[in-house]
């Protein structure tokens, strides 16, 4: 299974119903995770407030935690997505955001079926990333088969549809983004028209500037450009903090700095999703971080989260999916990642 947007180099690079029961990769579980609790155990304990991290409110709200299975391409591309589902149900995983809807050597699927199967093991299908356009004319896309997209989503009871392309499609120019802007809400107002929101996922390119006006930043340029009542951002945690890392000045080394949370803190509406992917500060490296297991790296998310959830009335209005581009063994990554986010604690 494979992402369907186009290629991008960064790239390469219910709390119920949620049983005891061990699983093969659990034996080195004691070993990963030391004294933390499984993660099984980690959504008992959010539901209890219960932690090693303290008595306080769990961080992450009940029923919002997901995984973008691109994480697990390699699992559903050989087993399928259900032995894949069963492991995220044991797990405390509540959503799966979709990156294809083929299973690889498991054989045929119908979205019926996936739908059906996603809820037999307490999994709410939430979003789903498609491309943004092709030179293909026949190609997946929205741009290229806008129709076909929405009707496979609303076929999976998706309430959101979006993509992981960037607005590059015309260049990097002010001019270039506002003209994909208005390709952006014709996709959202079609999207709204049958109950979804269409959204975009961004990398760490977005918070560059533009390449006629070095003293706009073009995710601003998005922003302003595209109907709030139509489009809407899905922050990559990781890639925004790298965005931080690698764009704080203009091309001219004048300072530009910028805090991704404070983009969500303006219209935190704009942001039904979050990828949360974490990565160890690494100035060496190109994109100022090292991807690793949520839990592993330098990203606060007992910070992050925290600051979003704490809003007036933004508790339950955001979806939070673990994600990782390269896991080690992506089943691990999936169980400790979890299991570190159910043990978030608000600070009292």
């Amino acid at each position: 299974m494979s992402r369907t947007s186009q290629p991008d180099p960064e790239l390469t690079h219910r709390l119920t119903r949620r049983g005891m029961l061990g699983v093969a990769a659990g034996a080195t579980a004691a070993a990963l995770l030391g004294a933390a609790a499984s993660p099984a155990g980690a959504a008992t304990d959010a539901a209890t407030g219960t932690s090693g991290h303290g008595r306080g409110r769990p961080v992450l709200p009940p029923g919002r935690l997901g995984i973008q299975l691109y994480s697990l391409r390699d699992k559903v591309s050989t087993l399928g997505f259900a032995p894949v589902f069963a492991e995220l149900e044991k797990y405390g995983y509540d959503e799966v955001e979709f990156a294809g809807y083929t299973q690889g050597s498991a054989g045929p699927i119908t979205l019926a079926q996936l739908r059906r199967l996603a809820r037999d093991h307490g999994l709410n299908p939430i979003g789903s990333h498609v491309g943004y356009y092709s030179d293909d004319p026949n190609a997946y896309t929205f741009a290229q088969n806008l129709t076909k997209v929405l009707d496979d989503a609303q076929a999976l009871g998706l309430r959101h549809i979006g993509t992981a392309s960037g607005p590059f499609r015309y260049g990097s120019t002010v001019d270039a983004w506002k003209r994909a802007a208005e390709e952006f809400n014709t996709y959202g107002a079609a999207a709204k028209a049958r109950g979804m929101k269409f959204y975009q996922h961004n990398h760490s390119e977005e918070f560059s500037f533009a390449t006629d006006n070095p003293k706009v930043r073009l995710y601003d340029v998005l922003l302003g450009e595209t109907d709030p009542d139509l489009v809407f951002l899905e922050m990559d945690i990781f890639w925004a903090y790298s965005g931080q890392f690698r764009f704080s000045k203009r091309p001219d080394g004048t300072p530009a700095p910028f805090e991704p949370l404070n983009y969500v803190l303006r219209q935190p509406h704009r942001y039904p999703l979050f990828h949360v992917k974490d990565g160890v500060s690494d100035p060496s490296n190109t994109y100022g971080y090292r991807m690793t297991d949520v839990g592993d790296g330098d990203i606060d998310y007992q910070k992050f989260i925290s600051a979003v959830t704490r809003l007036r009335g933004e508790r339950l209005a955001h979806h939070w999916q673990a994600e990782h581009d390269q896991p080690t063994e992506s089943f691990t990554f999936a169980r400790r990642s979890s299991a570190h986010l159910h043990s978030l604690r608000e600070k009292c």
